[in-house]
This record gives structure tokens, C-alpha cells and sequence, in this order.
């Protein structure tokens, strides 16, 4: 059970963030299908499948989608379903026979989603890409200071996940939404460099206010407060502060001792931003990351330690609120969001391509008999 236990979606395998948006989907208790290459393939490997957290809590049946038949099972699924993810570049699944028009002639209240890099339109729209070409044409990295003043690389997170894998599941939901009253799907374009700029809304206002005058690595948000900042400790371990409002800020300054100099009446001389920072980073140097966590966290001083996945697990706050969770061997990311009267259940392991062919299938309406003809003909794969 979840809160969207009844809801169909067919998930048309692939990589990054279309998986991500169906793990949430599943995550909050959507019958997730996935539809499987026949040669079990499911793009980028991450090493382990059975470990593959992106493909948790969902069924897989793998299907030949070049063959006529197994089209026509797709379609068929189609019209029990309520929504469609598929991450092909713009004009594949129009060419394999299952693109929005092919789907609403069977089922007009499907909502068809579309997870790309650059959108079903514009110039860069059949081109090839990745997260960071992604943010770059946003202008997202141009504003995040990397080793050596290149620009940084925030993993796949701004991208693909932020920026893709969720757009495409609030897009979702508000179609959803909206068939309620229309009784009719629609499609929804979800392409990372719109969601990538999308978050850039906050920096835009800024700028346009004059709040974000400098290059990048001078600016509040982007490493050029002192008061906003990573400092390394004595023991080599780094603490984050982000002490910007000034009650907080205050709270620092006594937290470090520093509350009756310079740096504690002038937060906000800009010019002084760089003094301000080594003087601070001096104080941080004379104890370990560990001693000033346990001053500073359980206060306003807006610090706290700059922790690794393994340390992220053992913390007492994630821990109380069971921010992770031990599934199928593996310690991952609990379902999110919350919600008070249908909460989401513990994730299930992810599935080898084409285990639940049969099973699923039947499920989903199609004939058992048809079924063992499709796999007696190669057409369904069953693990």
C-alpha cells in the first residue's frame, strides 16, 4: 500500500533518471512494470545487479519490442495503464511503434512521460549528451567552484536526478492530477537541462537583484562567504557552515571564540570576506572535525560535519529518522517523501530482467496461453 497504490505504470527500461523517477513511483506504491531488453541489458551497469537500488521495488518482464508481437503485447499493456515512462532519444519510440500517438489511440487516459537530456525539441534535441553537458548549457556549472578555479562537477545529482528523474515524477503526478477532472492523459516532456535551469531560479533572482555580482567562488551561495564555506580540522576532517542569517552567524562567532573581533561585527563587509576566511579557517585548523561537531551541531551555529556515505548512516539524527534503511543486503536511501496515513513500505529487491514475465503479464491482463506461444517464439523472455 502507498498513495499510489492503484496506479499502473509501465516503465520502458533504461538508464539515470528514468529508473529514478519509477523507483519513487514504486516507492510510493505504484505497480511498476518493467518492460526488459530480451538480452537482459539495461544501459550504464553499476556493477552488481542484484545491488541495483535505482531498479528496487518493481517487476520486470523482458520483451522484444522489434518484433511485431512483441509490440502488440506492449500496446496491450498499454491499455491497462495509466502511465508510460520512456527515455529514448525524440523519434525512437515513434519509429518502434509505441510513441504518445500509437499509446492514446489505445488509451487516451495514459499519461505518457518522456525523460531526456535536452527535450523533444530544439537543436540539441537528437544530439547526444550527459549530466554536465546538461548543467553547462543551463549555466548551472559555471556557478560552482571546482578544484584549481575549473568548474565543479556535482556528481549526477543537479542533472540527471534533480534536475531529470524528479521533474519527470512532479510532471507525472500534476497529470495525473489534472485527468481527474479531464478524464485525459497527456504527454510530459521532461528534459533535464530545463529541470537543471529550473532550479537556477533562486540564483537568477539574485543576480537580477544584485546579489550575485562576482565571479564564480565570490558570491553567498557559491564558496565566497566566509560564513557559507567548508574548513578542514586538525585531523585532516572537514566541517560545513552555513551561519548566513545573523542570529546564527552570531552564534558561530561564540561557538569558535570568536565573538569579540572583527569578524564577528562585520559579517557582511564583503570586502574583508577573504581575512574573514582565514581567520576562521585558523580557529577550525587548532581541533578535530569530530570535537567541533559535537560543540556546534546541537546549536544554532548552523555547522556540522562533512560526513561520507558510510559515516551519513551512523549519524544520530538520520538514524532516528530512518533517513536509510537495510534492504535486499544493501543499505540505501529510505522512500521519500513521507506521509502520515499511507506511508511507503520498505523497498523490495530489484528484479532480474524478464524474472516476472509470465507472472506479470498475467497480471496485466495478457492471455496465459498467449504468453507461452510468445515464449515458445523468443518474444518473451522469462528469466
Amino acid at each position: 500500500m502507498g498513495v499510489l497504490d492503484g496506479v499502473k505504470v509501465i516503465e520502458v527500461a533504461g538508464i539515470g533518471p528514468g529508473p529514478f523517477a519509477a523507483m519513487m513511483l514504486a516507492d510510493m506504491g505504484a505497480d511498476v512494470l518493467r518492460v526488459d531488453r530480451p538480452a537482459g541489458g539495461r544501459g550504464l551497469s553499476i556493477g552488481n545487479a542484484s545491488k541495483d537500488v535505482l531498479a528496487r521495488g518493481r517487476r520486470s518482464v523482458a520483451l522484444d519490442l522489434k518484433s511485431p508481437e512483441g509490440l502488440a503485447v506492449l500496446l496491450d499493456l498499454v491499455e491497462n495503464a495509466d502511465v508510460l515512462l520512456e527515455g529514448y532519444r525524440p523519434g525512437v519510440a515513434e519509429r518502434l511503434g509505441f510513441g504518445p500517438d500509437d499509446c492514446h489511440a489505445r488509451n487516451e487516459r495514459l499519461v505518457y512521460g518522456r525523460m531526456t537530456g535536452w527535450g523533444q525539441d530544439g537543436p540539441n534535441a537528437p544530439r547526444a549528451g550527459h549530466d554536465l553537458t546538461y548543467l553547462s548549457t543551463a549555466g548551472v556549472v559555471a556557478h560552482i567552484e571546482g578544484p584549481d578555479g575549473a568548474p565543479g562537477i556535482p556528481i549526477n545529482l543537479v542533472g540527471d536526478f534533480g534536475g531529470g528523474g524528479m521533474l519527470l515524477v512532479v510532471g507525472i503526478l500534476g497529470a495525473l492530477v489534472e485527468r481527474a477532472t479531464s478524464g485525459r492523459g497527456q504527454i510530459v516532456d521532461a528534459a533535464i537541462v530545463d529541470g537543471a535551469a529550473l532550479q537556477m531560479a533562486m540564483v537568477h533572482g539574485m543576480r537580477a537583484g544584485g546579489l550575485w555580482p562576482n565571479p564564480r567562488g565570490q558570491n553567498l551561495l557559491d564558496g565566497g562567504a566566509p560564513f557559507y564555506e567548508h574548513y578542514r580540522c586538525a585531523d585532516g576532517g572537514w566541517i560545513a557552515v552555513g551561519a548566513i542569517e545573523p542570529q546564527f552567524y552570531a552564534e558561530l562567532m561564540t561557538g569558535l571564540g570568536l565573538e569579540d573581533e572583527d569578524v564577528a561585527a562585520n559579517q557582511w563587509d564583503m570586502a574583508r570576506w577573504p581575512e574573514f576566511r582565514a581567520r576562521i579557517a585558523e580557529v577550525f585548523a587548532t581541533r578535530t572535525r569530530d570535537e567541533w561537531a559535537a560543540d556546534l551541531e546541537p546549536t544554532d551555529a548552523v555547522a556540522a560535519a562533512v560526513l561520507d556515505l558510510d559515516e551519513a548512516h551512523e549519524h544520530p539524527h538520520n538514524k532516528a529518522r530512518g533517513t536509510f534503511v537495510d534492504a535486499f543486503g544493501v543499505r540505501q536511501p529510505a522512500p521519500a517523501p513521507r506521509f502520515s496515513r499511507t506511508p511507503s513500505a520498505t523497498p523490495t529487491a530489484p528484479a532480474a530482467p524478464g524474472q516476472h514475465s509470465a507472472e506479470a503479464l498475467a497480471d496485466w491482463g495478457v492471455d496465459p496461453d498467449r504468453i507461452a506461444k510468445l515464449q515458445e517464439a523468443g518474444v518473451v523472455h522469462q528469466t
